[in-house]
């Protein structure tokens, strides 16, 4: 059976480049540099060690969600539904595939919108639910030719000939298997190349063509073993896809060498599923020829790889729950730091709303005693300029909520919100000032007649 492709966001990272950008990490302190370097150490991360990637992937969308960074939630979202579908947890990569597909399209981005849906299609395939597969595959090839999409073209091509293939509708597989193979000869890919070959093998077996099989299945091993294709698990399936053609065909022995070959590089590569495929296969070949030595071999074989992935399995449910767990803990942690920051701001408003009414009362104060009438209409005009820029201050947020954090809309509605405030500011701004130099001269003129009165000289 084909192995599922779509387009990763950070494909084939390796161990040197994860810890150089952990090294970028450690030293980044704009969040949405964070936010960038966080999802991406995830994915470089999920291929040897997930669980660190679903902890990575959590905490890079919560940041980005806190900044209310849509880019950066997206692409985050992206890494944490693959990293829950290596480990297995198909229910979590499903709802954050579909919390990211939500996303894109309020974001109207087409290329993350098909990718979304190619990967729930992937996930639905996962499941063995074929015709939801098959759904969500359309639903993305649709966005892909409509804003075609030039890179997805060949991913989406093989995807739906591979989910035809597992519904044994063989004219359908080979159309789009033979899509893909013109697509992967155009972009001169090797390793695309085999693998729409190794689907087109499938299919020309399945509609019992055996010659041009065993020349699609041949050259894609071909293409497979060249030294810049590093895609063993596609090789082993061409490889056993080889030996059940040569089965059909009644010659045993290819049979078993081409299932010994996948067996072995299965075995070498620790790629389970593959090895058991490959040992049942050969049970049953070694049963058919009466290799009786042989067949019990590979049965102990088959029935070590079975138990060993029934450990896996128990193990990965506990793996499950394990992470489900610690991700919740950390949004509980992310959620206890946005509540503690929410409230020293609010104590900050509270604060600056209470100094603005102190420094107004303080000017009027000012007003009573003796001080030059400038210093008055300086914190006058200040004490204005703190009740303005204080209301801009609170209405910032619904204003950024409401357009979505575009600088074009913002600046608009706060330019109209200042033609507004502007002339009351003037108005109150004169009034205010005029009102504390009067009572300061008024305060003055009484002074001096208190003066004339109790002058005895006069």
């Amino acid at each position: 059976m084909m192995s599922i492709f779509f387009v990763q966001e950070h494909a084939y990272a390796q161990q040197k480049k994860a810890d150089s950008l952990e090294a970028l990490l450690s030293h980044a302190h704009k969040d949405t540099s964070r936010v960038n370097l966080m999802w991406q150490l995830a994915s470089a991360t999920s291929l040897y060690n997930p669980e660190k990637a679903l902890v990575l992937a959590q905490q890079a969308v919560l940041l980005a969600q806190r900044i209310k960074y849509i880019d950066g939630e997206s692409r985050s979202l992206g890494v944490l539904a693959n990293a829950f579908l290596s480990i297995g947890n198909y229910p979590r990569a499903l709802a954050t595939n579909f919390e990211k597909l939500q996303l894109d399209e309020k974001q109207h981005n087409p290329r993350n919108m098909a990718n979304a849906l190619m990967k729930i299609g992937a996930v639905y395939v996962y499941e063995e639910e074929y015709q939801l597969g098959l759904k969500y595959y359309y639903q993305s090839d649709s966005v892909i030719k409509a804003n075609n999409i030039e890179d997805f073209k060949y991913f989406i091509a093989l995807n739906l000939g591979d989910v035809y293939n597992r519904l044994n509708i063989s004219d359908s597989s080979y159309n789009y298997f033979n899509k893909s193979l013109q697509i992967a000869v155009q972009k001169n890919d090797s390793d695309w190349v085999g693998t729409s070959m190794t689907g087109l093998g499938h299919c020309y077996t399945k509609m019992s063509n055996y010659q041009f099989a065993l020349f699609h299945y041949h050259s894609a091993i071909q293409y497979l073993e060249t030294i810049d294709v590093h895609d063993d698990e596609v090789l082993c399936e061409a490889l056993l896809g080889m030996a059940n053609l040569y089965q059909k065909m009644n010659r045993n022995d290819s049979a078993q060498f081409f299932a010994r070959r996948s067996l072995n590089l299965a075995k070498a590569d620790n790629f389970l599923l593959k090895e058991m495929e490959a040992a049942e296969f050969l049970t049953n070949q070694y049963r058919t020829t009466n290799q009786v030595d042989s067949a019990f071999a590979t049965m102990s074989r088959v029935q070590e790889l079975n138990n060993t992935l029934n450990s896996k399995s128990r193990i990965r449910q506990s793996q499950v729950l394990s992470t489900n767990e610690q991700l919740r803990q950390i949004e509980l942690e992310e959620n206890r730091k946005e509540a503690e920051k929410e409230r020293k701001q609010q104590l900050q408003y509270l604060f600056i709303g209470m100094f603005i009414p102190g420094f107004f009362l303080f000017t009027l104060l000012l007003s009573r005693i003796r001080v030059h009438v400038r210093l008055i209409k300086i914190l006058g005009i200040l004490s204005l300029l703190l009740v303005f820029e204080y209301l801009t201050l609170l209405l910032h947020p619904y204003v950024a909520d409401l357009t979505h954090h575009t600088p074009v809309y913002e600046l608009l509605i706060f330019v109209s919100i200042a033609t507004l405030l502007i002339p009351s500011h003037h108005k109150i701004e004169h009034w205010l000032i005029e009102k504390l130099v009067s009572n300061r001269k008024d305060k003055l003129k009484l002074k001096k007649v208190n003066l004339k009165v109790k002058d005895p000289d006069r």
